[in-house]
């Protein structure tokens, strides 16, 4: 029965994008700003509304409400036409969102017991990450891709998901001596979406500037070139010292409610703007001292953990965790869309399908094993990360703020969909079946 909703609601998503063209040629009459605000409310309208569709019919089937979302955008291609002749409009929500998914993502870890696996996440989420990305280009290049492609591509895909990965984690109860193994999840996707974050920008720079990127030998040459470092150093740099920034913006929030709760008033309604606030100001921030804003978004979540110590900050957290489920991932996954029509996924179905298989079976196990050769992590804990690694909003927003940059690069929005939807789709499924097997789990 779930199956037939889902089935019905993307007949429901086909007629609606039939019938767009005549409904936006009738706004369009309007004249401005009527036309304007009309097209606004109408793709806010698809967005929220079908993001909400999605995630119910998800309920109770092997379909994550993500993956759905994404192919409903696309499904939507037509009618969601005015957000594709606005991409600027699309990177800046884009943007903004998943610096609220990132702080939520630093949120979810108590930055005591990130101390206690600082070590091996940094070395998943930075020297894996690098593994994944120079082990994935020769591959796509085999594969038929172009430099650019390929070089763009396998640094979108470098990047893991906390907003898919957090909700497959709390579903899986570990052994004591394995707990440590979802921290290390949730942090290294949190941290190398950053990491990803930085580095697509130098491939992107590298491009603009002209510099060859056909073979391995002229990416590398490139990347680790003595400017390439140093920006790539103060990006990190930078960064981390805006979201101490932040850190400090929620440590005084921290410090204003504790006098609220001993005057027995607890949170208000409306201080939730101000921490909705907090990962915006850091990343502007952060962009203003040429540091990477996403980076710093997380950082000011993990140095907070406030929600770790005082029950009286749970209401904003459940505030700011249903404000991501409703809106933020929806919207995100959905704008996919406006820029990949249904025909140029189903072009991309075989070259997104080997794409995927070169990520999940070889570039993710290669990263887990090569990078944690110097950590104490055992063989479980090693083969039970090989299999962690979804891929969705932070690695969908790179790829729109590529494909608006480089509109020419046909392939890249819709490859780095088909990984989203294969690894979304089978790697929630499989993680809690695997722990199982491994034994790390209840």
């Amino acid at each position: 029965m779930n199956y037939l909703k889902i089935a019905a609601l993307f007949v429901v998503a086909f007629v609606s994008n039939l019938l767009a063209p005549a409904l936006l040629e009738h706004f369009a009459g309007f004249g401005d700003p009527e036309t304007a605000i009309a097209n606004t409310l109408w793709c806010a309208s698809l967005f929220l509304g079908f993001g909400w569709a999605c995630s119910k019919v998800a309920e109770g089937t092997v379909f994550p409400s993500f993956t759905l979302q994404l192919l409903a955008g696309i499904v939507l291609h037509d009618a969601l036409a005015p957000i594709a002749s606005q991409p600027v409009l699309a990177v800046v929500v884009c943007t903004a969102l998943a610096a609220i998914i990132l702080k939520g993502g630093g949120d979810e870890l108590d930055r005591r017991d990130f101390v206690k696996i600082a070590f091996p996440t940094v070395m998943i989420a930075v020297a894996g990450y690098l593994v994944t990305f120079l082990v994935l280009f020769p591959l796509l290049l085999l594969l038929g891709l172009d430099g650019k492609t390929a070089a763009l591509l396998g640094a979108i895909l470098g990047s893991t998901d906390p907003a898919a990965l957090i909700p497959t984690m709390k579903r899986i109860v570990f052994k004591d001596r394995f707990k440590r193994l979802a921290d290390i999840a949730v942090a290294e996707s949190a941290l190398n979406d950053a990491v990803g974050a930085i580095f697509t920008a130098a491939v992107a720079g590298m491009i603009v500037a002209g510099i060859a990127v056909d073979t391995l030998g002229s990416l590398v040459s490139g990347l680790f070139g003595v400017d390439n470092l140093l920006h790539l150093g103060g990006q990190f740099l930078f960064g981390i010292i805006a979201g101490i920034a932040g850190w400090g913006m929620m440590l005084a929030y921290e410090r204003y409610q504790s006098g609220n709760a001993q005057r027995k008033r607890g949170e208000a309604p409306y201080d939730f703007a101000f921490v909705l606030a907090v990962p915006l100001v850091t990343y502007l921030l952060a962009q203003a001292i040429h540091g990477n804003g996403l980076l710093a978004a997380f950082i000011a979540g993990l140095l907070s953990s406030y929600h770790h110590s005082r029950g009286i900050f749970h209401i904003t957290l459940r505030a700011t965790e249903i404000k991501i489920e409703s809106m933020a991932k929806p919207i995100i996954f959905m704008m996919v869309g406006p820029f990949v029509a249904l025909g140029d996924l189903w072009q991309s179905a075989l070259p997104g399908f080997l794409v995927s298989l070169v990520f999940i079976l070889v570039a993710r196990p290669v990263a887990v094993f090569a990078s944690m050769l110097p950590t104490s992590l055992g063989m479980k804990d090693k083969l039970f990360l090989a299999i962690v690694r979804e891929t969705g909003v932070i690695p969908v927003v790179l790829a729109v703020i590529t494909a608006a940059q480089f509109p020419e690069l046909k392939q890249l929005l819709p490859l780095t969909a088909w990984v989203v939807v294969w690894t979304l789709t089978l790697l929630p499924a499989l993680t809690p079946w695997w722990a199982k097997k491994l034994a790390v789990s209840e």
